[in-house]
């Protein structure tokens, strides 16, 4: 059996959806499972109602609810005709009137809290899936709508839980296993779950590649098929370097690091459980079927092109932290003690560095700007001013290049350098990978710096690798 998810721009319209369901048809030997996302944009305007709601915005909170059940209720009449599929209709209606009650209750409140976003963001996949159920039915494709709440099992850190593996092994397996014995297409929502107590969880950005490499190492999948709107993994993000290529294969630590210094094709827990069950993962244009795409796996061909991709993260924030001096003597540098000092600062305001670096007389830590909070940063600045001297710099990215055989090429930082001329680098840092390799500049550069790059790593790409 194979899985199939669909991203949001994939299932955005009722066209987009027509073409999944066509899709779907043309693997249906194969016994496909699909993963839905929601509707493209109906996840921030989930997010903007909550907090509306929170605020006591009433008039935008109702406005932005009326405009998203209109566009649900409209895609769903164009592809679904048939009097049985007037249950999805019912179930959309329900859908609504739920959030609305969970709204309602947010305004009472005067907060979103992490748990109670989570229930209504999941609205958006809960919608869609309902919609591509009704559409495979109406195009002749027994498929069978379930629960991923039912399916995948996490932690309580809402907003962007674990799994629990054991559980949903078992869970996934004995649920959906009998309804592809039964030759029926089991259709599930991608980025939700839920907690042993049944409350619902969100697995994080992009999280509906991640249900699918869940669900496709659960049940140990020929194949894991990522659909989008992009021809597969590109040499750098085609909305700031035209030249862009497909990389018609990598391996899964190349994706892996790519995905995490910010490459946008997967999320970055994606790839760990299809890696450990060794299943090959594609990723699709659900546009263009026929077009080659990406194909990760556990190995890939050696290259005369030792970079496979240009990843980027901004906005990001340096934090540099130097052991205060004792007794006006000079300080001796970071110590161990010290090093496990800030990693526990770090776990009690639950952020997740992107790199950390250690030098002989401090400590830089990079954040993700974009998913740790301005309070967050302030409330770890403050505890680490408890024991240390920090130094913050803020509008910052981080640029990484990412290949297997980046170790083996001594001259590719001279290359580099050379090619980014006068810009400014700020700090170079080494992670705890040796396939990557990434420097700090301005944000205001990333679109200079990434093609002075690519115009160099990729003037005669390998056709074996890139097309």
């Amino acid at each position: 059996m194979i899985v199939m998810k669909f991203g949001g721009t994939s299932v955005e319209d009722a066209a987009s959806v027509k073409r999944v369901a066509e899709i779907v048809r043309a693997r249906i030997d194969q016994k496909p499972l699909v993963v839905v996302s929601a509707m493209g944009k109906t996840t921030r305007k989930l997010l903007e109602s909550a907090e509306a709601s929170a605020s006591g915005d009433t008039r935008t909170t109702l406005a932005a609810i009326a405009s998203l059940k209109t566009r649900h209720l409209s895609e769903a009449r164009r592809l679904v005709k048939s009097n049985a599929g007037r249950l999805v209709f019912e179930q959309i209606e329900a859908y609504f009137e739920e959030l609305k009650k969970l709204l309602e209750g947010l305004a009472i409140l005067g907060e979103v809290p992490p748990r109670g976003l989570d229930k209504i963001l999941a609205y958006g996949e809960l919608l869609s899936s309902s919609i591509v159920a009704g559409a495979l039915t109406e195009a002749g494709i027994s498929a069978r709508l379930m629960d991923s709440r039912e399916l995948i099992k996490t932690d309580d850190r809402f907003g962007s839980a674990s799994p629990l593996f054991a559980l949903t092994n078992k869970t996934v397996d004995e649920a959906i296993t009998p309804v592809i014995e039964k030759n029926e297409v089991p259709l599930v929502q991608g980025f939700i779950g839920s907690t042993r107590e049944g409350a619902t969880t969100t697995l994080g950005f992009e999280g509906s590649d991640y249900t699918a490499t869940i669900i496709g190492a659960a049940l140990n999948a020929a194949d894991i098929q990522i659909w989008k709107d992009v021809s597969g993994l590109m040499t750098a993000d085609p909305n700031v370097c035209d030249a862009a290529r497909t990389v018609k294969i990598c391996s899964y630590r190349e994706a892996a690091d790519l995905t995490f210094f910010g490459a946008k094709v997967l999320h970055p827990k994606a790839i760990h459980p299809a890696a450990e069950r060794n299943i090959p993962v594609h990723i699709y244009n659900s546009r263009q079927p026929d077009a080659t795409g990406t194909s990760i796996a556990a190995t890939a061909p050696r290259s005369s092109t030792p970079i496979k991709s240009i990843a980027y993260k901004r906005p990001v924030t340096i934090i540099s932290i130097r052991p205060d001096s004792s007794e006006g003597a000079a300080s001796a540098g970071p110590t161990n003690d010290f090093f496990r000092t800030i990693l526990l600062s770090l776990n009690r305001k639950r952020i997740t560095p992107l790199i950390t670096t250690l030098s002989s007389s401090s400590i830089a830590v990079a954040l993700d700007a974009r998913t740790t909070s301005e309070s967050a940063e302030r409330d770890l600045v403050e505890d680490l001013r408890r024991f240390a001297t920090v130094e913050t710099e803020r509008g910052r990215a981080i640029i990484s290049l990412v290949g297997e055989e980046l170790p083996a090429d001594r001259q590719l930082a001279g290359r580099v350098f050379t090619a980014i001329g006068n810009i400014e680098i700020r700090s170079i840092l080494q992670g705890s990978s040796p396939l990557t390799l990434s420097f700090v500049v301005s944000e205001t550069d990333v679109e200079k710096v990434i093609a002075r790059l690519h115009d160099v790593i990729f003037k005669k790409p390998d056709p074996k690798i890139f097309e």
